[in-house]
């Protein structure tokens, strides 16, 4: 166990790999892939999401991954896939391209909300988990649908905050409260966070990392938020490691009062 508040010594591990950040990013909607590099180095992540289809195999290195440090892990992520079937099948092509066997499953049929699929979702995952991917689902922060992902064997469990994009904070945060309680598998809040105090609100619940796009990317400044939502980061878990005082209902003295003159 690391020490109380000692987040260096505190590293996120998913499937037996340790991570040196508990803020994953994402790749899309900056506005140059020079300013997605720079913003990757400010936020110290060890993870970075890209969507498959957004990869030219063809040419390896010659699309947005070749702006990646070389000590990020790409997380390829199957944005797009409507069902299962397509899902697996983004999930196979990203492989046998010579990318990583970790996939971010994102099944996502509803064009307005882009609210997951539960039931496509559960299908994709356990396929993918029988063919040797190590499987990070996107979901509702649904906790029966987790212990579902956690018996297929997912690596973690991705529950959205909020609608992707959204900006609105932990809007779930009751359920998303139970997940972490229940969880045998990391559980990173993924979808909805808008500023650092979104990130530091969920670590201080207890979640183990957090997946930011938007609210850094479409920041007036990527690069002073990414490194923002660092140091939010850092100081959520911190928090939650040293412990959190319970809310009272009424007035407690700072100063005891037993004893004065």
């Amino acid at each position: 166990m690391p020490a109380k508040g000692d987040v260096i010594q505190d590293p996120l591990v998913i499937a037996g790999r340790e991570f040196r950040s508990r803020l994953l990013t994402g790749t899309g909607k900056y506005d140059s892939p020079e300013v997605m590099r720079e913003a990757v180095l400010a936020s110290g992540c060890a993870m970075v999401t890209i969507a498959v289809r957004r990869i030219d195999f063809d040419e390896p290195g010659d699309d947005i991954t070749g702006y990646l440090p070389p000590d990020v892990l790409l997380l390829p992520n199957t944005s797009g896939a409507e069902t299962a079937d397509e899902a697996v099948r983004a999930a196979r092509l990203a492989r046998a391209g010579g990318l990583p066997d970790w996939i971010k499953l994102e099944v996502i049929p509803d064009p307005r909300y882009l609210l997951p699929d539960p039931v496509e979702t559960l299908r994709a995952a356990a396929t993918l988990v029988d063919e040797g991917f190590t499987v990070l689902p996107y979901v509702l922060p649904d906790p029966v649908l987790q212990k579902k992902l956690e018996e297929v064997g997912c690596a973690t469990v991705m529950p959205l905050a909020a609608p992707i994009g959204s900006g609105r904070g932990l809007r779930l945060r009751d359920s998303i409260r139970i997940m972490i309680e229940q969880a045998e598998v990391p559980v990173v809040v993924d979808a909805g966070l808008g500023s650092p105090a979104h990130a530091a609100e969920s670590l201080e619940l207890g979640a183990d990392a957090v997946l930011v796009n938007t609210a850094i990317a479409r920041a007036g400044d990527p690069v002073a938020m990414a490194r923002a939502f660092r140091l939010a980061v850092e100081a959520g878990r911190g928090a939650f490691l040293a412990g959190i005082v319970e809310e009272q209902e009424t007035a407690a003295p700072s100063s005891p009062v037993g004893g004065t003159v």
